[in-house]
C-alpha cells in the first residue's frame, strides 16, 4: 500500500487555511497514486485550541471542515485530526479524535486514549479518553490508529507515579492483541532540545517490542510558545527508520509499505544549538505570521542577549522588517554602543540612537525631594532599565512593531530583569535559553564569519546600570548558575540533591531562593518561545503566594 505523510504547518481555528492545505495535499496525494493520507493531530483546527474547544461554533466549524475534507476522498483515503463529539451521557463532551475519511464520506472515529496532564499539555481538561480499539481495513491490510500515545506513554511522569494510577488502558498493546499490519500515529509533539533523541528512541522501541511498523506523522511549525519540529518517521518492524522527514519546515513524501527495501532517507545529524537556532527562528515567523504582524523591533545594547535576538529575527523576519533603537546611558561603554552598530550595519537593519542621560536627570530631578536623605541604589537603576522599556514601547506603538525580549532564561530564573523595564515585549525569543547556551548560539552564527562583533562575546555580561557593573557582582558566574538551575528546573531535582553533586552549599540554597522568589516576576511576562523540556509560563504553574520549604 503505497501512504503519504503530510507534514504541514497549521494555524489554530483558521479552518480555511487548514482545510485548504489539507486538500491540497491530499489531490497531490492521489495524483502521485498514494492510496492513503496521513495528517498530524488535531490537523483541522491546530494544536492546541486550548478553551475554544469550550465553544460549540468552534466544534461545529471543526466538523464542517471535516466533511468538507471528506469530499475529497474518493479514490484516496485520508486521516485527519479533529475533535469529535462524545454521543454518550457520561463524561466529557469531546473526544480527539482521528477521522478515517473515504468514499467522500467519515468512515470512521478512532480516538485518543492517554491525555497528557503534564507540562504544557491539559487534554483532559476537554477530552473524553477513549475506550474503543477498532482497526481499520484498507487494500487487505488492518491498520492501528494511535495519536500522539506511541510517544508520551513513556515519559518519566509514569515511573514516578505509576502508570495504573492514571489509565488502565495502552492503546498500543490493545491493538497489538489484533495483530494489525501498521500503526499510525497521528501526533503535535513540541520540539525540546534536551529530548528530541528520547522521541524517536521511544518509537523505535516500540516498533521492534510489537513488532510492527510505525508511521508517525508530527505537526511543524509554532503556536505562540510551542513549537513543532516535525521529523515524520516510517519506522519497520524491526525497529530501522525507512523514511525520517525534514525538520522545521513542511514536507511530503509517499511511502511504500510493501516495498521497504527501496527507500531509506534519514536527515542527517545536525547539533543542538542549530536545532536550537531552527527552532526559535520559526517561533518568531510564525509568531508574526500568524498573528498578522510584519515588523519587530528591540533594544539593542552591544551585549550578547540582544545580538543574538537579533541575528534570530533578521532570518525569521529579514532586515526590512526591523527597526533598533540603541539606547546608551552614562554607564554604557563606548565599546557597547560601537558593537551594537557594528552588527546592525553587518546585517543592514535600520537603528537609531537615542541617548537616556537627560532623561535620567529629568527623573532624578523630580524624584530628588521624595529620596531626599537617601542614597542611590537599585531603584535607579531600574528607572534607567523603565525609561528604555518606555522608548521602545513607543517606537512599537509609533510604528506598529512587536517588541521583542531579550532576556534569557538564567536571567528570568533568577528574577535578574526590571518589571516594566527590560522584562517587556510581546514575544520572548531567549526566555528558555540558558545563558551559557546564548553565548553558543552566537559562536554558532559567527562560525563562517563574523556577524556579532566578537567584542560582544568575549566581553564580561553587564547590564550596564552602574559604573563597572557585571553580572558576576550579583550572580554565580554563568557556567555555574546554568548547571543547578538546569537540575532545580528541568530535572526536578532537589536543593540538598543538587548538592550532592558536587555544587557549593551555599550557592545552590542562594539560587534556589531567587527562582522560587521570582515567581511574580515570571508571571508578568511575555510569552516564551519554548526550546527545552520545562520553560517558564504555561507549562510551569507555580502559586505566586507559596511558602517554599528549601
Amino acid at each position: 500500500m503505497k501512504v503519504a505523510l503530510a507534514q504541514l504547518n497549521f494555524h489554530i481555528g483558521n479552518f480555511e487555511a487548514n482545510s485548504a492545505q489539507i486538500i491540497e495535499n491530499i489531490e497531490k496525494a492521489k495524483k502521485q497514486g498514494a492510496d492513503l493520507i496521513v495528517f498530524s493531530e488535531l490537523s483541522v483546527c491546530g494544536y492546541y485550541p486550548n478553551d475554544l474547544l469550550e465553544r460549540r461554533e468552534f466544534i461545529d466549524q471543526c466538523i464542517d471542515s471535516v466533511n468538507r475534507i471528506a469530499l475529497h476522498c474518493n479514490g484516496i483515503a485520508a486521516l485527519v485530526g479533529a475533535p469529535s463529539i462524545n454521543s454518550s451521557p457520561n463524561g466529557k463532551m469531546l473526544f480527539n479524535s482521528a477521522y478515517f475519511l473515504k468514499n467522500g464520506q467519515v468512515e470512521s472515529i478512532h480516538s485518543k486514549t492517554l491525555l497528557p496532564t503534564y507540562d504544557v499539555f491539559d487534554e483532559y481538561r476537554h477530552f473524553e479518553p477513549n475506550r474503543e480499539f477498532n482497526l481499520i481495513e484498507i487494500n487487505g491490510l488492518k491498520l492501528a490508529v494511535t495519536i500522539c500515545e506511541d510517544l508520551w506513554f513513556n515519559q518519566p511522569v509514569f515511573s514516578t507515579f505509576g502508570r495504573e494510577n492514571l489509565y488502565s488502558l495502552c492503546p498500543v498493546e490493545e491493538y497489538s492483541k489484533q495483530n494489525p499490519d501498521l500503526i499510525i500515529n497521528l501526533s503535535a509533539s513540541p520540539f525540546s532540545y534536551n529530548q528530541a533523541k528520547l522521541r524517536k528512541e521511544i518509537l523505535l522501541d516500540n516498533a521492534r517490542k510489537y513488532g510492527i511498523p510505525i508511521i508517525y506523522v508530527n505537526q511543524v511549525g509554532a503556536q505562540t510558545e510551542l513549537i513543532f519540529d516535525g521529523g515524520s518517521l516510517f519506522v519497520d518492524s524491526v525497529g530501522n527508520v525507512v523514511c525520517e522527514m525534514s525538520y522545521f519546515s513542511a514536507d511530503f513524501t509517499i511511502i511504500d509499505t510493501e516495498r521497504l527495501n527501496e527507500k531509506h532517507i534519514i536527515q542527517p545529524e545536525i547539533s543542538t544549538i542549530s536545532k536550537i537556532c531552527d527552532a526559535l527562528v520559526l517561533g518568531i515567523s510564525d509568531y508574526f505570521a500568524k498573528t498578522g504582524f510584519k515588523t519587530a523591533t528591540l533594544g539593542l545594547s552591544g551585549g550578547i542577549d540582544s545580538a543574538v535576538t537579533l541575528v534570530l529575527a533578521q532570518k525569521a523576519l529579514g532586515a526590512d522588517n526591523l527597526h533598533v533603537l540603541l539606547l546608551p546611558s552614562k554607564f554604557s561603554s563606548d565599546h557597547s554602543v560601537d558593537d551594537a552598530v557594528k552588527l546592525a550595519c553587518n546585517l543592514g537593519i535600520k537603528y537609531d540612537i537615542v541617548k537616556l542621560h537627560d532623561i535620567i536627570e529629568a527623573f532624578d530631578k523630580t524624584l530628588a525631594p521624595v529620596f531626599n536623605g537617601f542614597a542611590p541604589d537599585l531603584t535607579e537603576e531600574n528607572i534607567q532599565a523603565r525609561v528604555r522599556g518606555s522608548l521602545l514601547m513607543a517606537l512599537s506603538n509609533k510604528f506598529g512593531h512587536i517588541l521583542l525580549n531579550t532576556s534569557n532564561k538564567s536571567e528570568a530564573a533568577v528574577g535578574y530583569g526590571t518589571l516594566y523595564g527590560d522584562m517587556n515585549g510581546g514575544l520572548s525569543v531567549l526566555g528558555d535559553v540558558y545563558k551559557t547556551t546564548v553565548f553558543e548560539i552566537a559562536r554558532f552564527i559567527n562560525l563562517y564569519s563574523e556577524i556579532i562583533p566578537l567584542n560582544t562575546i568575549l566581553k564580561p555580561p553587564s547590564a550596564e546600570l552602574r559604573p563597572e557593573q557585571k553580572d558576576s557582582d550579583s550572580l554565580p558566574e554563568y557556567e555555574v548558575l546554568d548547571k543547578i538551575l538546569f537540575n532545580y528546573i528541568e530535572m526536578g531535582k532537589s536543593p540538598q540533591s543538587i548538592v550532592s553533586m558536587g555544587f557549593d552549599e551555599t550557592t545552590v540554597y542562594r539560587t534556589v531562593l531567587m527562582v522560587n522568589r521570582n515567581e511574580y516576576k515570571r508571571f508578568q511576562a511575555p510569552p516564551i518561545l519554548r526550546v527545552s523540556s520545562k520553560a517558564f509560563g504555561f507549562g510551569r504553574k507555580m502559586p505566586l503566594v507559596a511558602k517554599y520549604t528549601i
